[in-house]
């Protein structure tokens, strides 16, 4: 069993077919034996009974005790046959050729039927027919003749045979083989595809499949089309991981380069000036603040899905006026304004929350003193929910509308503005794990308007 399990499966698979062919022709020769067998013996039966009518209208008026023919070692018919009586001590009943028994005399005396048995004379196997003789009451009529032709026919048929089943069963091993290496074949490119990322750690790399393949809609081209599937996600993952720390360690570079300067400043307190270590005390704390932040909304943007046990039904106009308000306080010079239908769907509310406090902080951010960051709610005749986030600022230009959602991701117009290119794209995180779509659009008059829409299913409990 263990050196089973070692072998490849293909080995094994064409092992258990050959198995199996194996089994079922034995079977099928077994049982063809055995019927050949059946049909030889009948067919002896068959001469025998006529030999025994023969016989019966020959011994009409003639011998009616004793052997009628003593060349049991013949083969031609009728070679073996007597006469018996039911009275054991009637005349011709001494020296006869072929074994009477107790049966035999009954058969004579009417009380028994008339049967077939298997003999041995001069060491021949024989087959021999016991009846009553007709039209002579008190009498049993023995026809025999020799068995080995039928012994002999078996077992030719036995040889022959044996002989085809032994080429099948190679013949289904080897076509076995071959079917298991052309319906594995793939899996054997999945192995060894698998194997050179493990080595290389590179998921650039796919299972080919020839054209006549790639058409097939069995389970083992699919299984490879769903690897290949699945190395396209992965390697699409590894790519986006490589540009996150990439990117990440090069917005990191600056602040970090500027806190370091600014450490070195106040290492040297004694001499500078009571307002440059103000200055430089300022500006550290601002650059800490700065990287705390980032930081935080790296590992925000790490989260792949809402923790479910903080999902609850959330009312989205009680939110939206809440961020508001807190947004007021953080930006005094916008001027926020709502107009919000009652809503409700599923969700966290502290990260509903957050996405909509970093829309209103872009929207404020890039809207000139005193304009107006409208935000309104309002519900869609399918039972969706849209909530929009206006601002009248400059506007998304044509070329950063496809790329307003990247990570660190920073138009023209924002830097020189502060941020770090993350909170659009964590809103759009958020939204996408609360089954929500965030979408970026030109309006009419200028400014920039996100549309977070939350599908008519949204209020439904997950």
């Amino acid at each position: 069993m263990i050196t089973l399990r070692r072998r490849p499966l293909r080995a094994r698979l064409a092992l258990v077919t050959s198995a199996a062919v194996a089994l079922v022709a034995l079977g099928v020769l077994g049982a063809a034996y055995v019927v050949i067998r059946y049909e030889l013996v009948r067919q002896l039966d068959i001469q025998l009974k006529q030999q025994a009518g023969l016989i019966s209208q020959q011994t009409r008026g003639g011998a009616d005790s004793g052997v009628l023919y003593d060349q049991c070692a013949w083969r031609a018919a009728p070679a073996c046959a007597q006469v018996v009586r039911a009275d054991p001590a009637a005349p011709g009943q001494q020296g006869l050729a072929l074994p009477v028994t107790g049966a035999t005399r009954r058969v004579a005396a009417g009380t028994l039927g008339a049967y077939y048995s298997d003999i041995v004379h001069d060491g021949r196997p024989m087959r021999m027919l016991t009846t009553p003789l007709q039209g002579r009451e008190g009498r049993a009529l023995q026809v025999a003749t020799r068995s080995d032709v039928v012994d002999q026919g078996a077992s030719q048929a036995g040889r022959y045979l044996g002989a085809v089943g032994g080429v099948g069963v190679l013949l289904a091993a080897a076509l076995g083989y071959v079917v298991s290496r052309t319906s594995l074949r793939p899996v054997t490119r999945l192995t060894a595809t698998a194997e050179r990322i493990a080595t290389t750690r590179d998921p650039a790399h796919r299972i080919e499949l020839p054209p006549h393949e790639a058409g097939r809609e069995d389970e083992i081209t699919r299984l490879a089309a769903s690897f290949n599937t699945m190395l396209g996600e992965l390697e699409e993952a590894v790519a986006a991981q490589r540009r996150l720390v990439a990117d990440a360690s090069h917005e990191l570079r600056t602040p970090l380069t500027a806190l370091r300067t600014n450490a070195e400043l106040l290492a040297r307190a004694e001499r500078l000036s009571p307002a440059q270590r103000e200055r430089a005390a300022e500006a550290l704390g601002r650059q800490m603040r700065e990287v705390t932040g980032m930081v935080n909304d790296l590992i925000e943007l790490a989260r792949d899905e809402e923790p479910r046990p903080l999902v609850e039904q959330v009312r989205l106009d009680l939110l939206a006026e809440r961020c508001a308000a807190v947004a007021r306080g953080h930006w005094p010079g916008a001027v926020f304004t709502t107009d919000l239908a009652e809503a409700t769907a599923w969700g966290v509310p502290a990260r509903l929350a957050r996405l909509l406090s970093n829309l209103l902080d872009n929207a404020a951010k890039f809207s000139p003193a005193g304009a107006v960051v409208e935000t309104r709610l309002v519900r869609a005749a399918d039972g969706a929910v849209d909530l929009t986030v206006r601002d009248h600022g400059p506007g998304i230009s044509a070329e950063d509308l496809p790329h307003v959602f990247d990570r660190f991701y920073r138009s023209r117009q924002a830097r020189a503005l502060p941020g770090s290119g993350l909170g659009l794209a964590m809103a759009r995180q958020i939204a996408r794990a609360h089954g929500a779509e965030l979408t970026a659009e030109r309006p009419d008059g200028g400014g920039a308007r996100f549309r977070l829409r939350f599908p008519p299913t949204a209020g439904e409990q997950p």
